[in-house]
């Protein structure tokens, strides 16, 4: 049974890097998309150069300063203390296909290259059922033998999410991110596809990454397999301790970063003692471009474990705006009075 407690807090170097040395190396970039994803065409980041490397600070606007606290604490993580030791040399990846018409799906899967996984993006705003199955049939019929995960970012009811999964499991789904946004609810979606014999199995995303506990949706039998993510979990050290006390299958995934957060994620990947499932660190072909020339992109469906550093030159040429780059070096400020006393605690 998972540890019922809190896992510690980051395991930072003390004392956390003043604001000014985390200033001193910042750069904002703002890098086109291919596809609209999360609803945008331009990813804005914070790239954070520290003495063992680079980290990336890039929590969505939306969020407000405490959980992008832990966003911060993983870029310093990774700039500031490095990774753990790897357990192995290259992390199997998935495709992601977003929210698009089928007809589109070929153009999506032919930048991933080969792979054996594809998570799949359903129940977005605005679209109907008849467009998932549309998508996930158009998934199939272009890779018949690969994994195919579904993604619902909490987007449907408990009943819709049960009538969609009963729908699409002839597609044949590894299985089903969020369907529902409350950890009652992902439950009670587990409990009816059990009782109804669909084999589709549940797993947590935000449920983990937004809960205040990210344990809890373990110890309510809610879920087959979380999802975890470096920077919403506060690094890879703190993810590592989530997953071995929820004691359930783990697949690592991004949050549309850079190489620079990919390598993180490739970090936690490698780290792990058990992965069972590809993990969705193929995000970065979902960019037109990125901040270094030797990006972390897959390659037969795995991408290689290996140190990423962002060039000078694309760094200027992305570079955001003026203002907003003041934004981001406010937010950054203002995160960075909320974390370091945490830390010091």
């Amino acid at each position: 049974m998972p540890n019922p407690g809190l896992p510690p807090a980051p395991d930072l170097p003390q004392p956390v890097p003043p604001l000014e040395e985390l200033l001193a190396g910042a750069h904002v970039v703002s890098l086109p998309m291919r596809v609209k994803f999360r609803g945008i065409l331009q990813r804005e980041s914070l790239l954070l150069r520290g003495p063992h490397g680079w980290g990336e600070f890039c929590p969505f606007p939306e969020y407000e300063d405490a959980e992008a606290s832990r966003w911060l604490a993983a870029a310093i993580e990774a700039g500031w203390q490095g990774f753990p030791a790897p357990l192995r040399t290259s992390v199997p990846v998935n495709a992601t296909v977003p929210a698009v018409s089928a007809d589109r799906v070929p153009d999506v899967l032919a930048r991933f290259g080969r792979v054996d996984a594809v998570k799949v993006k359903v129940a977005e705003r605005g679209q109907t059922l008849d467009d998932d199955v549309a998508r996930l049939h158009a998934v199939r019929a272009a890779l018949p033998d690969a994994a195919v995960r579904v993604d619902a970012n909490g987007g449907w009811d408990v009943p819709a999410a049960v009538a969609a999964l009963t729908r699409l499991a002839p597609v044949g789904l590894e299985y089903a991110e969020q369907p529902v946004p409350t950890i009652e609810g992902l439950a009670e979606v587990r409990s009816r596809l059990r009782d109804a014999g669909t084999p589709v199995l549940v797993a947590a995303d935000e449920s983990v990454r937004k809960e205040s506990d990210p344990l809890r949706v373990a110890r309510a039998g809610a879920a087959d397999l979380i999802v975890v993510k470096v920077a919403p979990l506060g690094g890879v050290r703190r993810a590592l301790d989530i997953v071995a006390q929820a004691g359930l299958p783990a697949v690592v995934s991004s949050a549309l970063d850079t190489s620079v957060g990919i390598r993180a994620g490739l970090a936690l990947a490698a780290a792990l003692p058990e992965l069972p499932y590809a993990c969705g660190l193929g995000t970065v072909s979902l960019f037109e471009s990125d901040v270094t020339l030797d990006p972390l992109v897959a390659d037969d469906g795995a991408i290689r474990l290996r140190d990423v550093a962002a060039g000078a030159g694309l760094l200027e040429r992305f570079a955001a705006s003026a203002e907003r780059r003041d934004w981001w070096l406010d937010r950054l400020s203002r995160v960075h009075a909320l974390l370091t006393p945490s830390i010091a605690e």
